[in-house]
């Protein structure tokens, strides 16, 4: 395991009237953070949640795939959604949907997916290089969050590569608009999900904004977020992939803010425990057994990672149809099973090669334009 850097108790991270503490974030993640995964994550520790990707134009057209994916647990506060739009008078409109009917608590906006689809429109981690367009974005988002006292925060990369980087130009634009906070990725679009992520850039982030900053990238294990914290002074982390198929992370890094050592290391019995409880918790949301099994398959490799478990029992996991179905798998793993120690510290989920980011035509020739591209805004949500 790696060896964290000596860091006190970190304060609740303050975010409006709301106090997350630990200060710890759950990135959005497509087909991920939905209502199951997020009340698994939860059971664990304390934290701020935050539900897939949500496009302004979905919302405000009321699509109904869209509409699903803002439903919260009946106990889940702060209620956390992310929007991701290119269009300031879009956003501001689904920003006062979210306001006015009550669905939300609290709103980030989306700089920082580097997916192409996005990308191309001039989303995404492309946005913050139109500076004008993005400083329009964020302060339309903060006015109409504003009467409600709804807090609005950005999350960004870097920038689009190591030549076009916008990181504290952007983050000083979000502060000034009146975020609550701003988390930087440490990485450009151009990296994906490649190499290593920068921590010297969130430091100098943090230096330069005087409104929280979070820190994302490599957080692979609690001790990884307490180093994090020391080599760069953020005011709270944001995981992502580090969680994928062992939400017991956030237990881990509840231990860590608080100053204890202890860190889990379940068994292949615990972990085919929470295996159940998750597809439990998907085929309660989606109110369907097989929906919910199917959803669940995506997730077993990531529990299973390192454990000695026969190609045939994996494959068969990662075609369960139900919940009895599973319940048999489950029971042919070995239970006392070590947790394989080996996969600590290492990188979870997709891991990609670096690759050149795709742009709207004269994207980068203007970077005060601030004409939203025709066709932007995307009509479906999750990323």
């Amino acid at each position: 395991m790696t060896e964290p850097g000596q860091v006190g108790v970190l304060p609740p991270l303050a975010l409006g009237q709301h106090r997350v503490s630990p200060p710890v974030v759950l990135a959005p993640m497509a087909g991920i953070t939905n209502v199951a995964f997020r009340q698994l994550c939860r059971e664990q520790g304390g934290g701020l949640y935050v539900c897939e990707m949500i496009t302004t134009r979905a919302l405000v057209e009321r699509n109904p795939k869209t509409l699903r994916m803002i439903a919260f647990g009946a106990d889940e506060r702060p209620r956390s959604l992310q929007l991701y739009g290119i269009d300031p008078e879009v956003t501001a409109a689904a920003v006062r949907m979210v306001v006015e009917e009550d669905l939300a608590d609290h709103v980030d906006l989306n700089f920082g997916c580097p997916v192409p689809k996005v990308t191309r429109k001039g989303g995404g981690s492309a946005l913050p290089w139109r500076r004008r367009l993005f400083a329009r974005i964020v302060r339309a988002a903060v006015a109409a969050a504003a009467p409600a006292g709804v807090p609005v925060t950005v999350k960004m990369r870097k920038g689009i590569d190591d030549d076009h980087l916008t990181y504290v130009e952007a983050g000083l634009a979000a502060q000034d608009a009146g975020v609550a906070a701003v988390a930087l990725h440490g990485r450009t679009a151009a990296q994906r999900y490649s190499g290593t992520a920068d921590w010297d850039a969130i430091g100098t982030l943090k230096q330069a904004l005087s409104v929280p900053v979070l820190g994302n990238g490599d957080i692979w294990e609690a001790d990884d977020a307490l180093r994090m914290v020391a080599h760069t002074g953020v005011d709270g982390v944001v995981v992502g992939r580090g969680c994928l198929g062992r939400p017991w992370l956030f237990a881990d890094l509840a231990a860590a803010f608080a100053g204890r050592s202890d860190r889990r290391l379940p068994a292949l019995g615990e972990v085919a425990v929470t295996m159940r409880r998750h597809a439990e918790l998907l085929v309660d949301w989606l109110g369907d057994e097989r929906d919910g099994c199917t959803d669940f398959r995506k997730h077993v490799a990531w529990y299973l990672k390192g454990f000695p478990v026969g190609g045939d029992l994996r494959r068969a996991l990662a075609m369960v149809n139900g919940l009895t179905e599973l319940d048999d798998l489950l029971g042919r793993l070995d239970p006392a099973e070590p947790f394989p120690v080996s996969t600590l510290g290492q990188p979870r989920g997709r891991t990609n090669a670096p690759g050149k980011v795709l742009l709207p035509e004269g994207w980068l020739a203007d970077r005060d334009a601030d004409t939203v591209p025709d066709g932007a805004e995307l009509a479906d949500s999750g990323g």
